[in-house]
């Protein structure tokens, strides 16, 4: 791209030489200064030739953000979905942030919502400037031109040019204003199924991973992190390790050991042989009951208001009936399908890292606080992730790498073993709710409290966020659930567990309080001997949208027709991302306690649909993901160890668990919603709802534990 000066005229600005760059100027707080080598915000480059070129500013990692945020510009721009060609984003929070993060970063089911707008501001100015171009060259008015798949025609139909011919002529051209966007009833591009524009690649294997790298030189490391979180290398026994034919180099670090080798298997044979002794530090006795107690403690306290309406505490003191319960949710690794790795070259005038994340920004900062070059020396190739989940939203993977590849010489690849990459992962917290609610004599919600105790993800990622003590993601989906409540009181304790680092999983808060709303509104309803959709309904009146969604999944689901015995049906209702969302869960449980999902329904109404087919993928990997969890998923420790270590102990879902999942949208013409973390919260409470109208026992501790649900236990 065209190196662009500070402060130029808009004139200057769009000016590329042989081709044209459209920049996009973003609200206050994501506009920048242009960059060196970069127009300020500039997503769209065309060549001569007619090439798209679309710098992408999100990475992919499974969720078809290639795809979607291609066909934003791409209706816009008026070109085929498949004459875009991608390339990633450099690392510039000011050019390429995230409109609704402030950073430039992938997360949050955010990725549509951020750019909905602006990647379709830079198609219509782009396409607006080559109209122009060619209405100035058949001295005719714009108005009289037609832009449709990269060719401006004229008003008679036959007088046409490319996008490549118009390319020069439109990079001279001033934009008086942003140009009008397209009505969305015009869309043709927009709400249609797309394939995605990555699939072919990783077909065939060409697609490259942060683990694929291979630089000139490069050597392979396998890496050993001491398994008690805070502790340190004691012994290495150096000698033997590099007796192993093709290691090269031992690194100690100060919580790793890293065998640096020609190839993976003779680090690994002498990461073996090192032998390595740990100092286990402070946390060596830690266990999961020790953290289990500390919450329970914790939770008995008042915590700090997220939010109070009417007076809860004297609603339930009179209440007819009053039902109270306490949920637990577990430590959950990501386990994503490819481990933790980073490809790093540290020289003295410079650092370029290989890697998959979905902060690159970030890890330049962290790379360049390792090194101590600035942040303008450091280089990050970005890649496709293999799963992210929230996991690549942490650069401590990246920080280990810089730190052993500041004692090689030469590019070195770390790469975590599946054992390493779970046992020190970047946890979902260990959640510890109470609740409290009280009914009249009819069986109505007249009070409702709810107090989360767990970790602060948001006071250690985002401090400026942790407000008086407040997380506002520990308590996104239980500060304002869907219902209508007279009286209404959640807050939240701060628990840090000692020494475990907790961060994203596939979303946070909504989660974990999803599931407990929905479990706790479905006991609600079983101690009012009502029917859990019927009484959901009657709190959901002011609440159009969460209606239509309970509806919509009730009736795709058939609820209320006849199953068979031990067979029940469980719903879940939720705001969460931007989206609304109803599942209804079919659950088989056996004598034996085993649980088996049969079907889930998803009714979805997540606003204006960029593509159908990406929202039907997400819901179906969501699910899943979630469902994986709640059925196996739990990370445990014991003498400050982590228990699991691998898929024999930290369990996917097989083949054959997997159930159907039928996804339903609600047409809407509402601002796009988020989508990829939508069904993660919403499968565990239908599941376990399912499961209590099957056995009439009710789960309130996750994963679900089959020998509890046994015939007769």
């Amino acid at each position: 791209m065209t190196t662009l000066a500070p402060r130029l005229d808009r004139r200057d600005l769009l000016k590329s030489g042989a081709g044209l760059i459209v920049a996009l100027a973003m609200p206050a707080a994501a506009h920048a200064q242009a960059a060196p080598g970069f127009a300020p915000n500039a997503f769209i480059r065309i060549d001569n030739q007619g090439t798209v070129t679309l710098v992408m500013p999100m990475v992919e990692m499974g969720q078809g953000t290639y795809t979607a945020l291609a066909m934003l510009l791409a209706e816009e721009l008026e070109v085929d979905l498949g004459e875009v060609e991608l390339e990633h984003a450099p690392p510039d929070d000011k050019l390429y942030g995230n409109p609704l993060l402030g950073a430039q970063m992938t997360g949050g089911s955010t990725s549509i919502r951020g750019f909905w707008t602006p990647l379709r501001q830079a198609g219509a100015n782009a396409r607006t400037l080559l109209v122009m171009a060619a209405a100035r060259q058949w001295g005719v008015e714009p108005a009289t031109c037609r832009a449709r798949h990269g060719v401006v025609s004229d008003g008679s139909g036959t007088r046409h040019l490319g996008y490549g011919e118009l390319a020069e002529a439109a990079a001279a051209l001033t934009l008086p204003a942003n140009a009008p966007l397209k009505d969305p009833k015009t869309f043709s591009l927009i709400g249609t199924p797309a394939k995605r524009l990555d699939a072919a690649e990783k077909v065939t294997g060409d697609a490259l991973y942060g683990i694929d790298v291979k630089v000139p030189g490069m050597t392979v490391a396998a890496i050993a992190v001491s398994p008690v979180f805070g502790g340190k290398p004691k012994t290495v026994d150096q000698a033997a390790a590099r007796a192993v034919k093709g290691v090269r180099q031992v690194v100690v670090i100060d919580e790793a050991v890293a065998v640096v080798a020609d190839h993976m298997g003779a680090a690994k044979k002498g990461l073996t042989a090192a032998n390595i002794q740990w100092d286990d530090g402070p946390h060596a006795k830690v266990s999961s009951a020790d953290i289990v107690r500390q919450l329970d403690e914790a939770s008995r306290q008042p915590g700090v208001v997220a939010r109070n309406e009417g007076d809860a505490a004297k609603a339930l003191g009179s209440a007819a009936k009053r039902i109270e319960a306490v949920y637990q949710l577990p430590f959950l690794a990501h386990a994503t399908m490819e481990p933790m790795n980073c490809t790093v070259h540290v020289r003295p005038d410079g650092c370029d890292i290989w890697v998959g994340t979905q902060v690159p920004t970030f890890t330049v900062a962290a790379a360049a606080a390792v090194t101590g070059l600035p942040k303008d020396k450091i280089k990050v190739h970005n890649h496709l992730l293999g799963g992210g989940f929230g996991r690549r939203l942490d650069v401590d993977g990246t920080i280990l790498a810089v730190k052993v590849a500041k004692q090689v010489q030469g590019p070195v690849k770390v790469v975590w073993s599946r054992e390493e990459d779970i046992q020190h992962d970047m946890y979902r917290p260990y959640y510890y709710d109470r609740l409290a609610a009280g009914l009249d004599a009819a069986g109505k919600p007249v009070a409702w409290t709810h107090r989360v105790a767990g970790s602060s993800i948001m006071a250690r990622y985002v401090p400026a966020a942790f407000v008086n003590g407040l997380d506002p993601d520990a308590v996104e989906g239980a500060a304002e659930p869907p219902y209508a409540f007279p009286n209404i009181h959640v807050d939240y304790v701060r628990v840090e567990p000692p020494g475990i680092p907790t961060s994203w999983w596939r979303g946070v808060g909504p989660t974990h309080n999803v599931f407990v709303v929905e479990s706790f509104i479905d006991e609600l309803a079983a101690a009012a001997g009502q029917d859990p959709i019927a009484y959901r309904r009657a709190l959901l009146g002011h609440n159009p949208r969460a209606l239509a969604v309970l509806n919509l999944a009730a009736e795709k689901a058939a609820w209320g027709s006849p199953l068979p015995a031990r067979r029940g049906r469980g719903i879940s209702v939720q705001f969460a991302f931007g989206s609304y969302v109803a599942l209804a869960a079919e659950v088989e449980v056996a004598a034996d306690g085993q649980v088996r999902v049969h079907r889930l329904t998803c009714a979805v109404d997540a606003g204006l649909v960029v593509n159908p087919d990406t929202v039907e993928a997400q819901v179906q990997g969501g699910a899943i993901f979630g469902l994986t969890a709640a059925l196996h998923g739990a990370i445990t420790l014991k003498d400050g160890r982590v228990e699991q270590g691998n898929f024999d102990s930290y369990l996917p879902m097989r083949i054959d668990e997997v159930p159907v999942v039928e996804t339903h949208l609600v047409r809407s013409a509402e601002a796009p919603g988020g989508i990829g973390e939508v069904a993660t919260a919403a499968v565990s409470p239908a599941v376990t709802n399912a499961i209590f109208a099957a056995t009439g026992k009710r789960i309130r501790t996750l994963p679900i534990d089959p020998a509890q649900l046994k015939s007769g236990a």
